[in-house]
Order: C-alpha cells, then structure tokens, then sequence
C-alpha cells in the first residue's frame, strides 16, 4: 500500500508543478497562428488520444491481474501524461494574449509579433519573427521575446543597431527590416 500513496503523492507534485509552468509570469502574448496550434494539440489529446488510451487501459485492466499488467500500467502512466498536457494547455491558453502582428498600428519599432531582418558584424543576414515563449522555432525562425536576442531588439527602430549579450558571447547586429502580419 505505501508504494500506491507514494505514486499519489508524486502525482500531486507534478500537478502543481504544471499549475506553476502553466501560470506565466507577467503579461504573456501568442499569436495567433500559436493559439491556434495549442489549440490544435488540445483537441487531438483529448478528442483523439485520451479516447484511445482510456481504451487500451479498459482492455487490459479486463485482462486480470493489475499489478503485474504492463500494458494497465504504462497505460495509466500514459493517461496522466495526456491528462497533465490537457490541464497544462487549458491553463496556458486561459492565460496567454492572443495578439495579431498584422493589426500593429506602430510598424517603425519592433513589437512582439513583428519579422525582424538582422545584419550582424560578419554582414550575415538572419530573418526572425519574435513570438512568446510557446510558439518558438529557431529553425523555423520564430524566437521568444524572453530571449536574449528577442529583448534586445524590442522596441527599437529600422537601422539601430544594438549590442547583444548571448551564451556564446557579445555581438551587433543591425535592423535592416521590420514586418508585421
């Protein structure tokens, strides 16, 4: 019996360390294309993948003993797995702004949702749209406005040129286009 209070007890854990990531700090902005794809992953988990696994669990719960069932057990790991993603996103999408770069009214700085060209020292070019921290893709060119990068470049205007800190080191890059939508 202690073995089924301590797998409780660690389910409690994990489901207020979800609340806690799940709840951002501070004003959290996505776009819409974001929302979107969150909102996409939350109707297959629990249109499609809860369904399917909640009936993978009845079958082989019907097949006898539980204790030594691997597939009841990996199953309702499972189950918790899908049930913690589900709270994760309903928590998030709850939270989150949705914001669309293309009704930005102010398109000579950079705001969240904006594509920003980039030349750095070397004059290589780089293209990045600044999105919030569910939506980043850095081979896909989408970076989080909490990155180095993304902060730095808030708020500044075509042709600045700023300096930024990052884990490899310093460097400048300057503003060489800004787009929204």
């Amino acid at each position: 019996m202690p073995e089924r209070n301590e797998e409780l007890d660690e389910e409690l854990e994990d489901e207020e360390e979800d609340e806690e990531a799940a709840r951002p700090r501070g004003k959290q902005y996505i776009t819409r294309a974001g929302a979107d794809r969150l909102h996409a992953e939350l109707k297959r988990l629990t249109n499609v993948e809860r369904p399917k696994v909640t009936a993978e669990v009845a079958f082989a719960a019907a097949q006898g003993d539980r204790s030594e069932n691997a597939e009841y057990i990996y199953g309702k790991k499972r189950l918790r797995e899908i049930d913690r993603r589900i709270r994760f996103l309903q928590k998030r999408l709850e939270a989150c702004t949705v914001v669309d770069p293309a009704e930005q009214k102010d398109t000579t700085r950079v705001y969240f949702g904006a594509t920003v060209t980039l030349e750095d020292e070397d004059g290589k070019v780089s293209t990045y749209q600044i999105v919030g921290p569910d939506e980043v893709d850095t081979r896909g060119g989408r970076i989080s406005m909490d990155s180095p990068l993304g902060r730095a470049l808030l708020g500044k205007r075509l042709g600045d040129t700023i300096e930024v800190t990052r884990p490899l080191g310093e460097m400048e890059v300057t503003i060489q286009r800004i787009r929204y939508g």
